[in-house]
């Protein structure tokens, strides 16, 4: 098998680039330009300060005993009674003090590994959706299958760095133990670095024990060298339930990234206000940051950021918003503020790839990228406001990623590129077409798109006529076509699928 998934990528690394879609190659990307900065220096601190006297005077409600007494030995405040943790300010000066600024995280293709903090940018795929959508077989519930294809979507195309957690769920498979079998597809359809899930510290451990198998190193190995991470989803307001504190303090335990994510939509989650809203999200951003140090001092921690609106009208999630690209800009000066790796994500609302879910996917990206997000979680597939993993959304937001990346790229400024030489040949109302100065770059002169049509009217007719969602049917369609399997040595399948099965058993018979 390894032998002939070697032979596999050797031919296609035969190819001509042609015969292939056009895509950007695998680059870490970075973000070269000075942050946006949408609140004072005056403002930020008065939403710092409110944040720290939400934490000292009302606190977080911390559904976990274990939790509890973690952050009672390091001299929080806790109310047996009601569970509420208050933590004062010296507290969360003591934990920022032991969080890195920057971290690895490497996959099992150690030349897939990815950089978060600083002015890294990393594109995640969508995650969590329970239900799946294609132009050509409808909406339907997730499933292992669909499952397996996204995965290998995400690691056909170069823009995505990471894979998100579960990008749809296979619902036919048990609920106590599917998530054996999308960490096993994560490692052996895909080399990028993976989210695993920390609902509990069982499915956490899970994760982390597997991608040390693949990488052939032990937990104290992957320890000192992160290879997973999850994302705690705080029951916003004010409020960690049990599992996901476990799951965090396992994570932590053991070394690995955690992304502290308050869900805070304002008029549901959060207040209306987004100055409120944001002093709410910092306040239950910084609470995961404390424990996580106070189990392991050092563990990476990432600053989360979900902050959006709903519609006043419904109650329904909105995305894409003003309020929202104004959120992550802000998000961003709050995790610069701390000296934290900022995740943040570009989503929409729309129940369908159509305009809307374009224009309010590029609203938000905008925001992440302007507000500097290390981590933009959701960056491909997202719909219906999270409900949904769409194949041909997918590809349009692989195209917007790929757009942002050559946005991102800085302008060379020397004497070749000025050229003054090719103004000074081409006569007064020419054209430089067949210069030398063209001639020489005009095949990577510029952005090449995996979706546009840059055709005329008459000759788009003659094709077909497809507007944008039609061709990206035609683009995943051909992608899984030609994607090509990692190699992954036989050994080491055989003790992932050892490990799997030893550990289903254990599951059915009741372990965590």
């Amino acid at each position: 098998m390894l032998h002939t998934a070697r032979r596999r990528e050797g031919m296609r690394g035969r190819r001509p680039a042609s015969a292939l879609l056009p895509q950007l190659p695998w680059t870490s990307v970075t973000n070269p330009y000075a942050p946006m900065e949408v609140l004072s220096a005056e403002q930020l601190e008065s939403i710092h300060l409110t944040s720290l006297r939400i934490l000292e005077e009302l606190g977080i409600e911390v559904m976990s005993p274990e939790a509890c007494e973690q952050l009672r030995s390091v001299g929080a405040k806790v109310e047996d009674a009601t569970g509420t943790v208050r933590i004062d300010r010296a507290l969360v000066e003591k934990s920022l003090a032991t969080a890195p600024p920057t971290f690895t995280l490497t996959p099992r293709n150690p030349e897939r590994r990815v950089t978060l903090g600083g002015s890294h940018i990393n594109f995640g795929l969508v995650a969590g959706p329970p239900n799946v959508h294609d132009c050509e077989r409808g909406r339907r519930p997730g499933n292992y299958q669909d499952y397996c294809d996204f995965v290998r979507l995400a690691h056909y195309f170069n823009a995505i760095h990471l894979l998100g957690n579960q990008v749809c769920a296979p619902v036919e498979l048990p609920a106590n133990s599917r998530h054996l079998d999308t960490y096993r597809a994560n490692l052996v359809y895909s080399d990028r670095a993976f989210h695993c899930t920390a609902i509990g510290a069982g499915r956490a451990l899970d994760g982390i024990r597997m991608m040390a198998i693949s990488r052939g190193i032990t937990l104290e190995e992957i320890a000192a060298s992160p290879g997973v991470i999850t994302i705690i989803s705080v029951n916003s307001p004010r409020r960690f339930d049990q599992a996901m504190a476990e799951g965090l303090m396992c994570m932590a335990r053991h070394g690995q990234p955690v992304v502290i994510t308050p869900f805070t939509l304002m008029g549901a989650m959060a207040p209306v206000s987004l100055a409120a809203a944001l002093a709410q999200q910092n306040a239950e951003a910084l609470f995961g940051m404390v424990l996580t140090q106070a189990v392991r001092p050092g563990t990476p921690v990432m600053y989360g950021a979900f902050t959006s609106n709903v519609d006043m009208r419904s109650g329904a999630p909105a995305f894409g918003t003003p309020e929202n690209a104004k959120a992550n800009v802000a998000s961003g000066q709050l995790a610069r503020r701390y000296r934290l790796p900022y995740r943040t994500s570009n989503a929409s609302a729309s129940n369908v790839a159509d305009a809307q879910g374009a224009y309010e996917t590029q609203m938000s990206l905008w925001g992440a990228v302007l507000g500097h997000g290390n981590l933009i979680y959701h960056a491909a597939g997202w719909q219906e406001g999270g409900l949904t993993a769409s194949y041909e959304k997918f590809v349009l937001d692989v195209e917007m990623l790929q757009s942002m990346m050559e946005f991102l790229k800085p302008i060379v400024v020397n004497e070749a590129e000025l050229g003054f030489e090719a103004i000074k040949r081409v006569p007064t109302g020419g054209h430089f077409f067949g210069d030398q100065h063209t001639l020489e770059r005009y095949e990577h002169a510029f952005y090449q798109p995996l979706v546009s049509d840059w055709q005329n009217y008459e000759n788009w007719q003659i094709k077909g006529g497809k507007d944008a969602t039609q061709r990206a049917t035609e683009v995943w369609k051909r992608a899984l076509k030609e994607y090509e399997q990692p190699p992954m040595d036989p050994a080491i399948r055989e003790a992932l699928d050892a490990y799997v099965d030893q550990r289903r058993l254990a599951i059915g018979g009741g372990e965590p």
